[in-house]
């Protein structure tokens, strides 16, 4: 587990991995391997939202629970499933809200890569998954990790908007400082609660309006086509 790839995280992260908290989770993570589980993402993508969203260029974060657990979804981007892959239900109701919001008509895959170019970082709170067996791998230290890198961003990064969509990732947003980043808070996008508030929340142009007030960027939430 390091940080390669992500020279821009490497500073402030780095010294996470000797804590006693990450051995730990590393332990585990070793052990169900030994023990031929399928974890999901492949590894070499655990990090995969810090990789392609540098510190210094994240303007919206938003956060999932843990990643998606069927095979060819996670990628380590939260909501997002490679190319080919049919969109999930939680996505179908995000794209179904940008419509709404934007007049984005919904795309064709599910593939969010283009967000987190943008300056979107799609953190899920929990990194890795046991193959069918979802939160297998939650309380086994991710989210401490996680935790460290919502407070990095916090700290380092200026008028960021957080997406909250449920109480899951509310309660993991508390701590961000409400006077200097937007905070966009709604239920959860899954078919059991999209309805309770998330459609309408109209946050995709609220965070668009608030960056641009603030001298950044608009976030362009039309995802490129891809041949199927």
């Amino acid at each position: 587990m390091v940080l390669d790839n992500a020279p821009s995280w490497q500073k402030t992260l780095a010294s996470e991995f000797d804590l006693p908290y990450m051995q730990s989770l590393k332990q585990f993570l070793r052990e169900e391997k030994n023990q031929q589980k399928i974890i999901y993402p492949h590894s070499e993508n655990w990090f995969h939202a810090l990789e392609i969203t540098p510190l210094n260029e994240v303007n919206v974060v938003i956060l999932g629970q843990d990643p998606y657990h069927q095979p060819n979804q996670a990628h380590g981007l939260c909501f997002s499933v490679l190319p080919e892959v049919k969109t999930p239900p939680s996505l179908v109701n995000i794209y179904k809200e940008l419509q709404s919001d934007l007049g984005i008509a919904p795309a064709n895959h599910g593939y969010l890569e283009s967000w987190a170019r943008q300056g979107v970082l799609l953190l899920n709170a929990v990194l890795t998954v046991e193959e069918s067996n979802a939160n297998a791998h939650q309380g086994k230290g991710w989210e401490r990790f996680t935790d460290k890198i919502i407070a990095t961003v916090n700290e380092r990064c200026e008028h960021v908007v957080f997406m909250l969509w449920g109480s899951y990732a509310q309660k993991k947003g508390a701590m961000i400082d409400s006077a200097k980043h937007c905070v966009l808070k709604a239920p959860h996008p899954s078919p059991l609660s999209a309805y309770r508030g998330f459609f309408g929340c109209q946050h995709f142009s609220k965070a668009n309006t608030y960056l641009q007030q603030h001298e950044k960027q608009a976030i362009n939430w039309q995802l490129p086509k891809i041949e199927q």
